[in-house]
C-alpha cells in the first residue's frame, strides 16, 4: 500500500497589533518562542515557530503588528518582514479579535485580496465572550465583509478550538518534505530569545512612551565560577532623558525587570541564570538601518 506523501508549509500570521499573534504561534508550538505584551508593535522580527504533526510540518511565521506609521527605519523594516512573510507564505492565518473586523483591518484585508483562497480568518478571544451563541452573528459578518478559504473561532489564551485549527492548517498545506529537523521549535538562537525576554519584562514594567525607543543586547552568554548561565545584557535607549525612567528610583525598576526576566530564563531554559544588565543611549538608533543591523535586525 502506498504511503501518503508528507506536507509541509510556511504559515504567516498576521494581524493588527494586540490581537494575540504571537500569544497564538506559542499556543500551537507549545513553547514560548515569541515574546507576548499588552504594549502594541511588541513583535518586531519575522520569528518562525515548527510544529510537526506526524510526518507533516508546518512553518509559522510571526509578524509585526500592521501599522501606518512608516516614519523611522524599524517602522519601515517591519512593514517589509510583514509584505516578505506574505509572499513566502503557503497558507496566511489572519488574525483577528472579538467582535470581530474593525476599521483599522482594512489595510491589511487590501494586502490579502488577491490571496483569500490560501487565507483562514481566525476570530480570536472568544473566551472574552459570555454566550457562544454570539459568536455566530459575528462570523457571518466577518464572511460577509471579507470572503476567504475559512473562519475559525479561537482562544489563544485557553486553548479553545486550537485543534481544530492546527487540523485545518495541515490539511491545506502543500505536499513536501520537512524544511526543518524534527527536534528544532524556532529558527532563533539563544541570544535572541534572551534578549527578547529581558525586552517583554522592559515592555510590563514602563510607561508607554518609552518602550518603542529600546531594544536589548546580549553582549556575552557563558557560564560563570557557579556553573550558572551567564548573560551580559545592554538595554539601548533612543532619548537620554528615559535612562533615569529605565533604571527607576536607586535601580528599583530595573533590579524588578532582571529578576522576573532571570525567573523566566531559568524556566525556559531549565538551567541556572546570572543575568547582568546595563542601559544605554544610543540616539536616533531605531531610524538607522546601519544600527538596526549591528543590533540583530534582519535586512534585505
Amino acid at each position: 500500500m502506498k504511503n501518503n506523501p508528507s506536507r509541509c508549509g510556511y504559515v504567516a500570521i498576521v494581524g493588527r497589533p494586540n490581537v494575540g499573534k504571537s500569544t497564538l504561534l506559542n499556543a500551537l508550538i507549545g513553547e514560548k518562542v515569541s515574546i507576548v505584551s499588552s504594549k502594541p508593535h511588541t513583535t518586531r522580527h519575522r520569528i518562525l515557530g515548527v510544529l510537526n504533526r506526524g510526518p507533516d510540518q508546518a512553518v509559522f511565521i510571526d509578524t509585526p503588528g500592521l501599522q501606518r506609521d512608516r516614519k523611522r527605519a524599524l517602522h519601515r523594516l517591519m512593514a517589509r518582514a510583514i509584505n516578505q512573510a506574505l509572499e513566502d507564505s503557503d497558507i496566511i492565518v489572519m488574525v483577528t479579535e472579538v467582535p470581530g473586523l474593525k476599521r483599522e483591518n482594512r489595510d491589511l484585508t487590501q494586502l490579502l485580496r488577491d490571496r483569500t483562497q490560501k487565507t483562514i480568518l481566525v476570530l480570536n478571544k472568544i473566551d472574552t465572550v459570555g454566550a457562544k451563541t454570539k459568536l455566530l452573528p459575528m462570523l457571518q459578518s466577518m464572511s460577509a465583509e471579507f470572503p476567504c478559504a475559512a473562519f475559525m473561532p479561537v482562544s489563544a489564551r485557553t486553548g479553545e478550538n486550537l485543534g481544530v485549527l492546527v487540523t485545518e492548517i495541515f490539511k491545506r498545506l502543500p505536499e513536501g518534505p520537512a524544511l526543518f529537523p524534527r527536534e528544532m521549535l524556532t529558527d532563533r538562537g539563544l541570544h535572541f530569545r534572551v534578549a527578547e525576554i529581558v525586552r517583554e519584562k522592559l515592555l510590563a514594567a514602563l510607561h508607554k512612551e518609552v518602550p518603542y525607543g529600546l531594544t536589548v543586547e546580549v553582549e556575552y552568554l557563558g557560564r560563570d565560577e557557579e556553573d550558572r548561565l551567564l548573560v551580559h545584557a545592554l538595554v539601548w535607549l533612543d532619548r537620554e532623558s528615559h535612562k533615569a525612567i529605565v533604571i527607576g528610583k536607586g535601580g528599583r525598576v530595573l533590579k524588578s525587570v532582571g529578576q522576573a526576566a532571570r525567573m523566566d530564563l531559568n524556566e525556559l531554559l531549565k538551567d541556572r541564570v546570572h543575568l547582568e544588565l546595563w542601559v544605554k543611549v544610543r540616539e536616533h538608533w531605531s531610524d538607522s538601518e546601519r544600527e538596526l543591523k549591528r543590533l540583530g535586525f534582519d535586512l534585505p
